[in-house]
């Protein structure tokens, strides 16, 4: 019987079976290229998606005027040093950069910052001021002493509107950044940038030996490509895996795009401090945060201590740790000397300075909080709720650094004198200047306190405006053929209404003339002879009136509106006196000039046309009524501080002396002022003494430019006699005045028995 083949013990695996194991591997590894094409494809579309696409929110940014710099404006050395200092402009011994400036007496070189306008750009430009006294006298190009006519400062930068957003920037375009900062960046972040693929291995064995030579971590391995794609992409989160996707989402954002590109979204992304519940990104706006000034004017050491931040701002914190802060400054300096990208001097003169930073929270926005709630309500009112949503506005507004600082000095400096001259506790005010010609809002004053976002009194403070409204009855009257000469009954007076009540209206001073003159009863700001004029020309024709000059609240048909029983705002009176102050012409008071949008289109651009709402010659009689309040009347007090002037003006004071008022006028802008108290009890004060120096200290400050009255068509100067009645010329007794001439009667011949009419005429009032 044949034997059965033995079969031999198989050692190891056959061949077979590592085919089958290579053809897994082969498997798997297919598989996870296939994942890792697949992961590539997803991240490549985030990244693409994200850095073409609107990449942050940026907050609307917004200005004040542009300072109009030209030969005989009314400025001062000390009002352009307000404002360079505004502006954070430095002053130096000698300029050299844009942002500096240098004093020597009356004369002034500036090195005006480049700017983007709607209508174009301002480049750099050295400029030579000289001063008279309370005026610009010339402008000159510093270079080749030029005349120049007209030259626009940089607007101050006013307040960042940031809405809901926790992260707020500047952006920066690469080509604003100084060559020296970028260098100094990448030198201690990323020296071979320009040269790896997103990742560099060069760097982290770099990194790893200068770790162990120190004994702890003291470079990191990661490329600013990484570090972007770690900031911008991913979370904090520290593991294995995080790591790799940074990578693979560097390489791809290397293959993508240019390096200034991907150079320039790294300093814009780059998280760099806290300011309060904002977070402060980018390297635009940590200098302002630090420095309070741009980056393009930013010293080599300054420019060290932003990039210090990069390595961590709470632990480098130069407020918290300023030594700390110091120390990595100086070492990259060093760094810098070393490559030689400082010289030996220049490292000593710079590692020797201290930080100099701003003190925390003083970065240079946020300084007018009643202005900016009034821009917000026009802002919501014109555009709607979500219009501050689009990113990167610019709004370009009317404010008027100059006018706003005299505006807050006046209103704090007049009643903490009102309240030490005549004892008087816990006075509030306000004060709204526009421009008598446009309509637009210079400055605006809340309260006392002008840092303070609280109740806002320009805005919201409605009370009664006492006799801020007489000029709306003489404006009737002035209308309905009524003269400036035409007699008035000042006598005693009683009304009374359908429930049987008596109201019996005084004069401020309880006494009676008998009969005065229409203009000089406004001037002197007479009760009796007002109501009297009211009640003849009738309340709805007074009341419509002021709808015409711009009151929109309702208003009460009541003879007591004729001495203010109507409550309006100080902005809302404004709004009334403006219609006055331009003969006539309504036109909406607005804080808004030109908003553009982040590419720079010009989304709005204020162009109302003025709506001719009252006769321009009524309104010019008017006017000239109240000019004679500034010289005469109630207001005599300018004539004395003023003597070569000419203002006009109207006084109000309200029942038990609770509110004082004033509205006045030069040739430039149009100041209402209000003096209260927040409880509504009596403050004690009249217009003339409560809120008539503030007008007049703000006009000390500003410094008066005298009204010019345009004469319309149809008013000719008339000798009028004491009936109100036009005489000819050498009539004893006879005043000359303006009238309309389409209203005038014959002239009649002089009467037999001069008679001096105007003595006494003028005597105090309210």
């Amino acid at each position: 019987m044949a034997k059965k083949p033995v079969k031999k013990k198989v050692t190891g695996y056959p061949f077979w079976h590592w085919r089958r194991w290579i053809r897994f591997a082969i498997k798997i590894g297919l598989v996870g290229i296939a994942f890792m094409v697949m992961f590539g494809i997803y991240l490549d579309s985030l990244i693409h998606s994200k850095f073409d696409g609107q990449k942050w929110q940026l907050p609307a940014v917004v200005y004040s005027r542009p300072l109009e710099l030209f030969p005989g404006q009314r400025l001062s050395v000390q009002q352009m040093l307000h404002e360079l200092k505004l502006l954070n402009y430095r002053e130096s011994a000698r300029p050299q950069g844009p942002g500096q400036y240098a004093v020597n007496g009356q004369r002034m070189l500036v090195i005006r910052r480049s700017f983007d306008f709607a209508d174009g750009a301002e480049k750099t430009r050295p400029l030579l001021l000289s001063f008279s006294g309370q005026r610009l006298a010339s402008i000159q190009n510093a270079d080749n002493q030029r005349e120049l006519a007209y030259v626009r400062m940089d607007p101050v930068l006013l307040d960042r509107l940031s809405g809901d957003e926790i992260e707020d920037r500047i952006l920066l375009r690469i080509n604003q950044v100084p060559q020296m900062f970028s260098n100094m960046l990448l030198l201690v972040e990323d020296r071979d940038f320009y040269n790896h693929g997103g990742v560099s291995i060069l760097s982290i064995g770099r990194a790893f030996l200068a770790n162990l030579r120190a004994g702890h971590a003291v470079q990191g391995g990661s490329t600013l490509t990484q570090q972007l794609a770690k900031n911008y992409f991913l979370t904090r989160e520290r593991s294995l895996m995080r790591k790799v996707q940074e990578a693979y989402m560097a390489v791809i954002i290397d293959y993508r795009y240019e390096k200034n590109q991907i150079l320039e979204t790294y300093m814009n992304e780059i998280y760099l401090g806290q300011n309060y519940a904002q977070g402060v990104y980018g390297f635009g706006l940590a200098s302002y945060f630090y420095f309070g000034m741009p980056l393009n004017e930013l010293e080599p050491d300054q420019m060290a201590l932003l990039v210090t931040m990069v390595r961590g701002p709470s632990y480098y914190d130069p407020w918290r740790y300023p030594e700390r802060a110091q120390q990595r400054r100086d070492m990259i300096l060093r760094l810098m000397l070393e490559n030689n990208q400082l010289t030996p001097e220049q490292f000593q003169l710079y590692a020797a300075r201290p930080l100099g930073l701003l003190e925390r929270g003083q970065m240079t926005f946020g300084r007018t909080p009643a202005f900016m709630n009034l821009l917000r309500r026009e802002l919501r009112q014109r555009f709607g709720e979500g219009f501050l949503k689009q990113s990167g506005l610019k709004i370009f507004t009317s404010l008027d650094p100059v006018a706003q600082q005299a505006a807050e000095e006046s209103v704090s400096s007049q009643l903490d004198s009102i309240e030490k001259r005549l004892n008087r506790k816990e006075l509030q005010g306000a004060m709204v200047v526009t421009n008598r010609h446009s309509g637009e809002v210079s400055a605006l004053v809340g309260g006392r306190d002008t840092s303070y976002a609280g109740l806002n009194r320009a805005l919201d403070a409605r009370r009664p405006i006492g006799s801020q409204v007489k000029p709306a009855v003489y404006l009737t009257a002035l209308d309905q053929g009524y003269q400036l000469a035409t007699p008035l009954k000042d006598e005693p007076l009683q009304l009374r209404n359908q429930g049987g009540k008596t109201w019996a209206p005084q004069n401020y001073d309880k006494t009676y003339r008998g009969s005065v003159p229409l203009y000089a009863a406004m001037a002197n700001s007479l009760n009796v002879p007002t109501v009297r004029l009211g009640m003849a020309v009738g309340v709805p024709a007074v009341a419509e009136t002021l709808k015409k000059l711009g009151v929109t609240q309702e208003i009460p048909l009541f003879p007591s509106l004729f001495l203010g029983i109507l409550e309006l705002s100080p902005f809302e009176v404004n709004q009334a006196y403006l219609t006055l102050a331009t003969q006539g012409l309504y036109q909406p008071l607005t804080a808004i000039r030109t908003i553009q949008d982040s590419n720079d289109k010009v989304l709005y651009q204020r162009a109302e046309k003025a709506e001719r709402r009252i006769d321009s010659q009524s309104a010019y009689l008017t006017l000239f009524t109240m000019t004679k309040v500034a010289s005469l009347g109630t207001a005599r007090s300018l004539a004395a501080k003023f003597p070569n002037a000419v203002l006009a003006g109207k006084t109000g004071t309200t029942d038990n002396l609770r509110d004082a008022w004033f509205t006045g006028m030069d040739n430039d802008e149009l100041i209402t002022t209000w003096v209260g108290r927040d409880d509504n009890k009596p403050a004690g004060l009249t217009g003339a003494n409560g809120a008539l120096p503030l007008f007049s200290d703000y006009m000390a400050r500003r410094g008066v430019n005298s009204l010019k009255l345009s004469v319309p068509q149809g008013i000719t100067m008339v000798n009028f006699n004491i009936e109100g009645k036009p005489v000819a010329s050498g009539c004893g007794g006879a005043m000359m005045l303006p009238a309309r001439a389409d209203k005038l009667p014959p002239a009649e011949s002089c009467s037999s028995t001069p008679v001096d009419w105007i003595k006494n005429m003028f005597s105090s009032g309210e």
